[in-house]
């Protein structure tokens, strides 16, 4: 437990402003500050800091609170953390006893997982500082790479002991379960065999944003070419490698005081450049750009300037990772190190004056690098030439600003010697197609966000008949069933439109009252069931004669929607190119039509009831049922969608 005397100092001196621009650029707007929300996706600040109330407040997701209240949205701490977290940032002292056996194995998983890894760090540091073969190999490397003890300090750097299982066998016998040390990639498990993946290596702690060791990174020793140079930590409930940049820690203030982030790609060039002074530096380890790395970085500033070692194979390989940070509203400059260098061994041989001078003088705007490097490959080649014209206006039409797009066509259109019309005409279809992905996207989400699965039809509604829509959904279930109709973004789980037609209408106990209609829907369920897709053939040559002749029939439509998606932007002739919302909005309106016709039957029946004097049980139980009923159309009319029919 911390005392409320400790817990009111912290209160006290922690600045929320402060505390906050460790993970958020906050910019002032009068008396607060304003900044993107770390909690979900935008690109509109909404974002609010008063450091006169000491509350944060975002006004897209709805998130607000205190100081501490952040840290444990943020950091997913419990309050004790989230107070220990602030104490150690303040240096604030809390009295703490070591945690015991059995503390730890009251922790959940992933404060487990945490806990273990920093015990990991500390080991490492202790194996390359003190242990006298750590320092024969792993600080006599290091010092070899030019690498002073204030960076070997600052970047947590360690030594794993060469050996099977050494630091598994000591953390054994302090008490860290085997179980944890295998989650964490710490320790290789397969049955009774045990060993140290890192075993022998030179190790990169990985930090989160808040500083916490998430995983690690180890640098082999040895010479053998089979061994792979570098390891990383696989992927764990902490850690994962697409959400997280090397550095970032250590680099974020420099990052947001200076509005630019060099982005580089490993390790050593990460320090390298840090023990020049040169401290807004990040590294992608290796890996290609992920949304996710690109959103961490726009946290801290909206200009990103990447630093390339120059190797042709691996700019081309790059472009398509620059481009989603331009999608992303951001601004890119290119660097480009002199033949046979890279930031590491650029670094080390400059003052760090002489590398701020050649950045500044050699960042070049990307899309005028991308023309150039895509114009020196394509040469005279007509077909290499088309291509490249198309991959320049793509990336163009991935900005936001109308003006700047502008710029661009007339830059690029004098570098390519091409006419300004064709460009612009090039542009007008990446515009159209941004705008439709925009559109499904956005579908989808609003469609997820539904719950899956439309207000319930109460029970007691039975035997209503709308034949026409039965026709129209067992239609879209032949023609469109094993399309995607919808895929979680979190866990890539994917439905199809048969999943969610059936669904739907099972739940709901529903039943085609036309028969052969009755029948497709029975056989498609029982083909989804077994985990067969929906086969045409399987129904247009059926057995029953009615079967196969009603099915020949509904593969062979089409349906045109209304001219009003045009109207809306939406750019869809057929249902198919629309499913995500067609479909949905289909079931939702039979659905809306079954409720309105029992609504007026059960009217009818309580009229006919209070006129021939039925018990008051009676009335009751069928005015209870109309509720139930009202209910429903209510909570239909608030998920309507837009239902356009033929």
């Amino acid at each position: 437990m911390i005392d409320r005397e400790t817990i009111d100092r912290i209160f006290d001196t922690a600045e929320i402003v402060d505390v906050i621009s460790d993970f958020v650029q906050l910019k002032r707007r009068g008396t607060n500050y304003l900044g993107l929300c770390p909690f979900h996706n935008e690109k509109t600040p909404s974002f609010n800091v008063s450091p006169s109330k000491g509350i944060f407040k975002c006004f897209g997701c709805g998130k607000g609170g205190n100081v501490v209240q952040f840290v444990m949205d943020h950091e997913h701490m419990s309050y004790p953390e989230a107070l220990k977290y602030l104490a150690g940032k303040y240096n604030i002292p809390v009295e703490e006893e070591k945690p015991s056996e059995e503390d730890l194995a009251q922790r959940d998983m992933r404060e487990s997982m945490m806990v273990l890894n920093e015990f990991a760090r500390k080991y490492f540091i202790r194996q390359l500082t003190e242990d006298e073969k750590g320092r024969a190999a792993g600080l006599s490397y290091l010092r070899e790479r030019g690498f002073t003890d204030q960076m070997i300090e600052k970047f947590d750097l360690g030594y794993c002991p060469e050996g099977k299982d050494e630091f598994t066998n000591y953390a054994l016998g302090k008490g860290y379960k085997r179980e944890f040390l295998e989650k964490t990639g710490l320790t290789i498990v397969k049955n009774d065999w045990q060993a140290d993946r890192f075993s022998g290596r030179v190790m990169f702690p990985i930090h989160s944003v808040s500083g916490r060791v998430i995983a690690f990174g180890g640098r082999t020793l040895s010479t053998d070419k089979k061994t792979a140079k570098y390891l990383n930590s696989p992927e764990s409930e902490v850690y994962h490698k697409s959400r997280v940049l090397y550095g970032i820690f250590q680099a974020k203030r420099a990052i947001v005081q200076q509005d630019v982030c060099l982005l580089v790609e490993g390790y050593t060039d990460v320090i390298s450049m840090h023990q020049k002074g040169i401290e807004n530096v990040v590294a992608s380890s290796g890996t290609s750009l992920t949304e996710d790395q690109i959103r961490l970085i726009r946290r801290f500033s909206e200009n990103v300037t990447i630093l390339y070692d120059g190797d042709p194979a691996g700019l081309k390989a790059s472009l398509r990772g620059i481009d989603m940070i331009l999608e992303q509203g951001m601004n890119v400059k290119v660097v480009i190190f002199p033949d046979g260098e890279d930031p590491d061994s650029f670094a080390k041989a400059h003052t760090p004056d002489e590398i701020r001078e050649y950045i500044g003088n050699q960042q070049e705007d990307f899309i005028q690098f991308k023309t150039k490097l895509l114009m020196e490959e394509a040469d005279r080649d007509p077909v290499k030439r088309a291509e490249m014209v198309s991959s320049i206006v793509r990336t163009i039409s991935m900005l936001e600003d109308n003006i700047k797009q502008s710029v661009y066509i007339k830059a690029v259109s004098k570098q390519m010697e091409m006419g300004e019309d064709i460009l612009y005409s090039e542009l007008q279809k990446f515009r159209a197609k941004n705008l439709r992905d925009k559109q499904k996207q956005e579908r989808r989400k609003q469609i997820h966000n539904r719950n899956n699965l439309t207000p319930a039809v109460p029970a007691h509604v039975t035997n209503i008949i709308f034949e026409e829509h039965e026709k129209e959904i067992i239609t879209l279930l032949l023609n469109y069933g094993n399309e995607l109709l919808e895929k979680d973004e979190e866990s890539g789980a994917e439905r199809s439109v048969a999943h969610y037609i059936i669904n739907e209408i099972r739940n709901d106990a529903l039943k085609f009252e036309n028969l052969l209609y009755y029948k497709l829907f029975e056989q498609a369920d029982a083909l989804i069931a077994t985990g067969k897709p929906i086969d045409k053939q399987h129904f247009i040559q059926h057995t029953d004669p009615d079967v196969a002749r009603i099915s020949a029939e509904l593969c062979t439509t089409k349906y045109y929607l209304h001219k009003f998606w045009e109207k809306r932007g939406t750019f869809v002739e057929t249902a198919e190119d629309n499913l995500s919302e067609f479909i949905p909005n289909l079931i939702h309106q039979y659905k809306r039509k079954v409720m309105q016709k029992a609504q007026e039957e059960t009217n009818k029946r309580i009229q006919k009831a209070q006129k021939n004097g039925a018990s008051q049980d009676e009335i009751y139980k069928l005015m209870q049922e109309k509720i139930k009923i009202q209910k429903v159309i209510s909570l239909l009319v608030e998920n309507k969608g837009i239902v356009i029919m033929r």
